[in-house]
This record gives structure tokens, sequence and C-alpha cells, in this order.
């Protein structure tokens, strides 16, 4: 299990549980990572067990018939429950997805949750992600042209587009960011593999004219090259994108302009 942003000389220890309802017959237990830094206490892991028969089929939502039903305290970003907007991405069974595309009858067992690996921890399963969204803004995500804008859109041949397959469809959840090593150990200067994915998506862009400065800026000791291909990012996109595949191509363009 990957480890996580705790406070300091702090150990996850022992919670509350909550029994399931009376004549309950298909019971899960779900052991939850609980922290709430304002009180100071260590982080605890809490046991819910829910009655599957009375909730529905995703991790999600057991997650919010939790917080609706049985504990209000319970805290942790959703939004659309179609896998698009990312915001429920956490550590579910050892591996970083997203709660509302993971079937909890794919997890054997007690389902254990956690926030994602190696980020500040706002409270419970919310990860402070300011600096990751920092580095996002850093590689401009947007297209940037110096020839004049055309009456109608800018156009691109079916085979331009098909260069932008497997890289828009990314929703910066972050979890193959947060399962990677290097930027566990150097995340303060490497951009992780959300990030790099995203730059790669506007340098495969025929429209962008911007990719030498692109380049420029990604040209770093730390920035790009601190990928060192373990491949969990690829493992663990719950979108089955392929970062790593993404890092490879930007470092490729490396070579080839020089």
């Amino acid at each position: 299990m990957a480890k996580f942003t705790l406070p300091k000389n702090s150990k996850v220890v022992a919670g509350k549980n909550y029994p399931p309802p009376p004549n309950a017959k298909r019971v899960r237990a779900f052991k939850i990572y609980r922290y709430d830094p304002d009180t100071g206490d260590n982080p605890r892991l809490d046991t819910y067990e829910i009655d599957l028969d009375q909730c529905g089929a995703m991790v999600l939502d057991a997650l919010i018939k939790i917080k609706n039903e049985v504990d209000t305290t319970l805290t942790f970003r959703r939004s659309c429950r179609e896998g698009v907007c990312g915001s429920c991405a956490m550590n579910i069974d050892g591996t970083n997805t997203l709660a509302c595309l993971k079937f909890i009858d794919d997890v054997p067992g007690e389902v254990r949750i956690y926030p994602l690996p190696h980020m500040p921890v706002l409270k419970d399963l919310v990860p402070d992600l300011t600096h990751a969204y920092a580095q996002y803004r850093s590689v401009q995500p947007w297209l940037q042209t110096e020839s004049p804008a055309p009456d109608r859109e800018r156009l691109q041949s079916e085979e331009e587009r098909a260069k932008l397959e497997g890289l828009w469809e990314c929703v910066l959840c972050f979890c193959c960011t947060t399962s990677c090593p290097s930027y566990w150990w150097q995340g303060d200067r490497y951009l992780g593999p959300a990030v790099l994915l995203q730059a790669q998506r506007f340098l495969a862009d025929s429209r962008d004219e911007k990719t030498g400065e692109r380049l420029d800026a990604l040209e770093d000791p730390f920035k790009l090259y601190r990928c060192h291909t373990i491949m969990n990012c690829t493992k663990t996109c719950p979108k089955g994108l392929n970062p790593a595949k993404a890092i490879g191509e930007i470092k490729q363009m490396m070579v080839e302009r020089r």
C-alpha cells in the first residue's frame, strides 16, 4: 500500500465501527481513512458495514450512502458519477482509481479506501491538489497560435486529429501522478505523468504553433527526465490511457529537434 502524507509522528489508528442495519443479508465492510487536521488527532480507519441490497453497484454509491444515511461527517469529492470530472479519485483496494467507475463486487473482502497517496490531506478522502494544478497551468494547456485567425475554425485532417487520441480524454484525476514513485520523491520539480500527458496533447495538436517554445520549457533535468518508465501511471489510469507513452513521445521530439 502506498504511503500517505501524514502529520509528523502520527499513525493510522483503529476508529469507530458502524454496524449494518437489522436484517441485512448481504453485508460488506468499508474501511475508510478519516483525518481532520483541525482536531490534531491521529488519522484513523472507520469501519462501515453496508447492506449491498440497499446500495448501488459502485464504490461511490456506497460512499454517498454512508454520507447521507450513516455518518454525515465523512468528506470526499464527487460530481459527475460518470468518470468524466475526475473528482472522486482515491485509493481503493490499494489502487488509485475513480470511485464512480469501481464496482464494489470487483473488490474481494472488505473495501479499504484511502485518499490519493503522497498528497497533503485536507480532510478524510480529500487531497490538496494545489501544487498539481499549478504544474498543470505551467505547461500552458491551451492552443497558442501566431498566424491570423481564420474566418471559421482552424481545420484538421482526420490523420491530424487521430494524433490526439489517448490524450484529450484525460480528466485530470491525478491517479497516475500520485502512483508515480518519481513524483513521490521529486514532485516539487518533476511535472508528473498527468501534466506531461497534457503537455503532449498540445505538442501533438497540428493547430498549435508554439511547439518550439513548449519544448524549450520542458527541456529541464527534472520537469521531464525524472520519468524512469516505471509504468505505474499507465497501469492505474481509470480511463485506460498511457501517460508513459505520451512522455516517451515528448522525449522523442526533444531528440529529433537537436
